[in-house]
């Protein structure tokens, strides 16, 4: 594959100063040269999920947005609060590339058998600083995409389709026999959905509201309790009872929704108990956290027993921890069902300058279940 390609190419950066200003900008960065084991990709397309969120926006106030420079070099500031700067103590004045994952075509190839097997294929890749026009990666962070699969399709091979594939994978592994997922309307908990239904698994689908209850009900979910209802609490023990899941997976973090679900847990466990402990049920009840959409501290009433977990859950270490066959598996399979189990929809595709306008930066800030943004680096 002959290209003639450009000595730089745009990167979105983001910067928490010590005067503690967040700053998005747009840098020129020089074009690397493919090691023998690495690939230079021409990235078409990149989403923006939540897990970006946390380097791109940092602890920075969304209220207190400005915007400057030009349409083609935007630059946007923000105030951290002193609370957030402490959080934010690692990264002050550093100057850092965001965008965990993304898709596009490989135009330059390192000497290596297996990248220059990739030379002019359209791959996914996942390795960070993906919201730029071109991204250097080791081949074993890509996959080639299948025949037929846009860039678009591809972007979102990894953080949600593996995340998802993630906790089915942790309830097998600790002895689960089925679960529980919160925001259970988003992209991921819609493909969660339809891994459930695929492999038999008994979910547990809790959401906000009855126009997301409606939406997974019509996609086949058997179980969707509302926190919004007043009968959420009752509807969640009586789910639970009838599934069994002692596990869940709650991406809203902060509140009060993780104990309600132990509450709940704990409640149903005594109801298909057959004798009384005043320690409560000795079934182990977990719930760990993988999100934080709601940031404020997390908390557990009274009414959970003495059996259960609160813990962190992140897909990196997982993956780690099951070991390169299992990986291989899981990924063969997202790749197979790209288009169907897998299948991202995207509420609009964004060029690198038009993720960095105020009323574009509200609304991929504010994490709305349903509501997904792809940005296109090279449009």
């Amino acid at each position: 594959m002959t290209t003639t390609l450009p000595t730089t190419g745009l990167q979105l950066r983001t910067l928490i100063s010590s005067g503690g200003q967040l700053e998005l900008s747009l840098v020129e960065t020089p074009l690397p040269s493919p090691g023998a084991d690495e690939v230079l990709i021409q990235v078409e397309a990149s989403p923006i999920n939540p897990s970006d969120l946390g380097l791109l926006l940092g602890a920075a106030d969304i209220r207190t947005l400005k915007s400057s420079g030009t349409a083609e070099r935007p630059v946007i500031t923000a105030d951290v609060p002193e609370a957030g700067m402490r959080a934010m103590a690692a990264r002050i004045d550093q100057s850092l590339a965001a965008g965990n994952e993304g898709a596009g075509r490989v135009v330059a190839a390192g000497a290596a058998p297996a990248a220059q097997a990739l030379l002019g294929k359209r791959v996914t890749g996942l390795g960070g600083e993906m919201y730029a026009q071109y991204r250097c990666l080791n081949v074993n962070q890509v996959m080639a995409l299948p025949d037929g699969v846009s860039a678009a399709e591809g972007a979102s091979c990894y953080v949600n389709p593996l995340t998802a594939l993630g906790m089915t994978e942790t309830m097998r592994m600790e002895g689960h026999k089925a679960l529980l997922h919160t925001a259970a309307a988003s992209n991921l908990g819609q493909m969660l959905n339809r891994i459930c239904l695929a492999d038999g698994i008994s979910l547990v689908n809790v959401v906000r509201s009855a126009e997301q209850e409606a939406l997974l009900r019509a996609a086949g979910a058997v179980h969707v309790c509302n926190t919004s209802s007043p009968t959420f609490m009752d509807d969640l023990i009586r789910a639970l009872a009838t599934t069994g899941a002692t596990l869940g997976f709650d991406a809203i973090g902060g509140g009060p929704l993780a104990g309600q679900i132990l509450v709940a847990m704990e409640a149903a466990a005594n109801l298909n108990s057959t004798g009384y402990s005043r320690y409560g049920s000795s079934v182990h009840k977990q719930v760990y956290i993988y999100g934080r959409l709601d940031i404020s501290a997390t908390t557990l009433p009274p009414g959970v027993g003495m059996a259960w977990g609160v813990g962190g859950w992140l897909l990196t270490p997982f993956l780690q921890k099951i070991g390169a066959e299992r990986r291989a598996a899981l990924r063969g399979r997202v790749l197979a069902e790209l288009k169907t189990t897998f299948a991202s929809r995207y509420t609009a595709e964004i060029s690198l300058a038009e993720a960095l306008t105020i009323p574009m930066l509200q609304a991929y800030a504010r994490r709305a279940t349903g509501e997904k943004y792809l940005i296109t680096p090279n449009r």
